[in-house]
């Protein structure tokens, strides 16, 4: 009986140890990385993912160049989970479907993980959402569902800043959940219309 890789399903090695359980270290560390971070179901179900350089380009699979409005460039997150080019992995948001981001900048304190208070009480708006820490590791990525085409951009008085993405755009994803959040997507209508009132 042929053993398969719980990763990529292909062949393991005849000479395979008993315990091994991917076919390459390549696929080791795709399926840790792929448990680790439990995206939710909402995201990884989509065919548009994207690969991320360090400096936030989105890339292909085939580490070219991808674009946040051509779908021939994106993937299904298990492809894009499974390869390593660049540093990391990236969604498109597109306007099929309602999902949408909230991007907090400079409300964490990487240090000490407190959290500015305007952007715990836009948290706590929020309700039961996934959210992740950014790239950055001072900035929060809620995730959920609204009706949002154009983008926007809301400079607080104190310089920081809250944007909200709803198509036409790739987030840079990490995985690094904030707190102990669900891994589902909630309806941000209402924190949205807070925001933009």
């Amino acid at each position: 009986m042929t053993r398969t890789c719980e990763h990529c399903a292909g062949p393991l090695a005849i000479m395979a140890r008993a315990h091994a359980r991917t076919c390459s270290p390549r696929c080791r560390k795709a399926l840790s990385r792929a448990k680790s971070t439990a995206f939710p179901v909402e995201l990884t179900t989509r065919d548009r993912w994207v690969r991320r350089s360090a400096t936030k380009v989105p890339l292909t699979v085939d580490a070219t160049p991808a674009s946040s409005t051509d779908p021939r460039t994106w993937s299904s997150y298990k492809d894009a989970a499974a390869e390593v080019v660049g540093v990391g992995l990236g969604f498109v948001l597109s306007d099929v479907d309602d999902i949408v981001c909230l991007d907090l900048d400079h409300c964490l304190n990487p240090l000490t993980g407190r959290l500015a208070p305007w952007a715990a009480a836009v948290l706590r708006d929020a309700g039961a959402t996934y959210v992740e820490v950014s790239p950055s590791g001072d900035g929060l990525h809620i995730w959920g569902r609204a009706n949002v085409r154009q983008g926007r951009r809301i400079r607080r008085p104190d310089g920081t800043a809250v944007e909200i993405y709803g198509t036409g755009r790739y987030i840079a994803m990490t995985g690094r959940r904030h707190g102990a959040c669900p891994s589902i997507l909630a309806d941000l209508s209402a924190v949205i219309a807070k925001l933009t009132q």
